[in-house]
């Protein structure tokens, strides 16, 4: 028997707005073909268990994407495809009572077989080769019957056409919806995961789960970046434009806090490392960053984050990029803000009684002094001004404040209380 199909294959199973079969016809043919449709269809209907597992077979053999499936659980794929043949075929002879209930089974495929990971194409192919079956099985049916009613099937080729690309486009649509939905329930889980794990509440029982949702190592080497300043707007968008140093394969995940964004930056663990990737950010102006202590492991991700949130707060407030491990006395001083506060009034206090630009030479002096190592020339070029000039202001802190810079553990509270004045705003 020649095969009665167009070249058009689609399938049945699922929702989409299109017009039923027609109840009114343009002429006699027209009814007596809708007619030879009922009669083929109701065969169907009859054997549809039969047509199932000629389907199921068919899926196994020619759609790799539903063998996995099919191997996992056959009983499942088949319950599923003699549903669907079932309100399909059903929808072919009462279009009315059956067309919603098909419709909703095609959407209902539609989004576990997004949940599934199964392609959308592999869907459809399947939807295209349920109808090709279906198709030709009335038209051999038809055949059996009376050949000569093959010519009045053809009346109705196009609306059983129709019906299946209406199923397939219903089938694409409940796809698209279930996998945006998942699409962002994944993305607002990872973004609750990195939250979770950058404030240190990461349950130890998740870090695995974490660690496969990131695409990071559960046992890596990671440092924590912080970034704040500059224009802000709405969520991570917020985040300041600047260029991480990283190569194309490194994760950079970032986070979006209150006063600060932060970003988890995986190591290779090579020396200097920290040292480089800092040496090398391209922070725009006004924009400061902070980079932690390299810490081990994904549970450590929360002390790494509280690092960066120090180096942050000892970068100066006009901006630039700070090191924590380059910066540990600025560090110390800010993570005890009232503690440096009060080292700051005690060696400095006696300047507030100072004319203020008598203070701010002699603080100017002082600061160029212990940034040169202790060299009075090398202070004195960078003031411009002559080395006894340097000396001179040195002596004059020393009795104003009864400190002797050459005293260690003088010259190390001097050092703490101006770093306290410069970076916390004391006056």
């Amino acid at each position: 028997m020649p095969q009665v199909v167009r070249s058009r294959i689609g399938a049945l199973h699922g929702p989409s707005p299109v017009p039923p079969l027609p109840h009114r016809f343009r002429s006699l043919a027209d009814r007596e073909a809708v007619e030879v449709l009922h009669r083929a269809a109701r065969v169907l209907v009859a054997s549809l268990p039969a047509l199932t597992d000629r389907l199921v077979e068919a899926l196994y053999a020619q759609e790799p994407a539903y063998r996995t499936a099919i191997d996992s659980d056959r009983a499942e794929v088949w319950q599923e495809v003699h549903h669907s043949l079932r309100h399909n075929v059903g929808s072919l002879i009462q279009p009315r009572e059956f067309r919603e209930s098909a419709h909703r089974t095609s959407r209902w495929i539609g989004e576990i077989r997004a949940e599934q990971g199964v392609p959308l194409d592999a869907v459809l192919h399947a939807f295209r080769m349920g109808g090709a079956m279906v198709w030709q099985d009335l038209v051999d049916e038809t055949a059996r019957r009376d050949p000569d009613d093959i010519r009045l099937l053809v009346h109705v080729a196009a609306d059983v056409w129709n019906f299946v690309d209406e199923h397939c486009a219903v089938v694409a649509d409940a796809y698209r919806q279930a996998e945006r939905r998942l699409s962002w329930r994944r993305e607002n889980r990872q973004r609750l995961m990195v939250a979770a794990l950058l404030d240190g509440t990461a349950r130890i029982a998740d870090l695995a789960e974490a660690a496969e949702m990131l695409g990071l190592p559960e046992q890596g080497r990671y440092a924590v970046l912080a970034v704040a300043g500059g224009p802000r707007g709405p969520g991570s968008a917020a985040r300041p434009a600047l260029t991480l140093p990283a190569a194309p394969e490194v994760v950079v995940l970032w986070h979006p806090g209150q006063d600060a964004e932060f970003a988890i930056l995986p190591l290779a663990g090579s020396p200097g490392e920290l040292s480089e990737l800092a040496a090398a950010l391209d922070v725009p102006a006004g924009v400061r960053a902070g980079i932690g202590s390299a810490v081990d492991g994904l549970a450590a991700l929360g002390d790494a984050r509280r690092l960066a949130e120090t180096a942050l707060r000892a970068c100066p407030a006009s901006g630039g990029t700070v090191l924590l491990d380059e910066h540990l006395p600025d560090a110390l001083v800010v993570s005890s803000p009232s503690l440096a506060g009060a080292l700051a009034d005690r060696v400095l206090g006696p300047l507030d009684r100072l004319d203020p630009a008598d203070r701010d030479v002699i603080v100017e002096t002082l600061t160029a002094w212990l940034d040169a190592d202790g060299s009075a020339q090398r202070a004195a070029a960078r003031l411009y001004c002559h080395r006894n000039t340097v000396l001179n202001r040195l002596r004059r802190f020393e009795q104003l404040t009864g400190r002797c810079l050459t005293r260690p553990r003088d010259a190390v509270e001097v050092s703490l209380a101006l770093a306290g004045r410069r970076l916390l705003g004391s006056t």
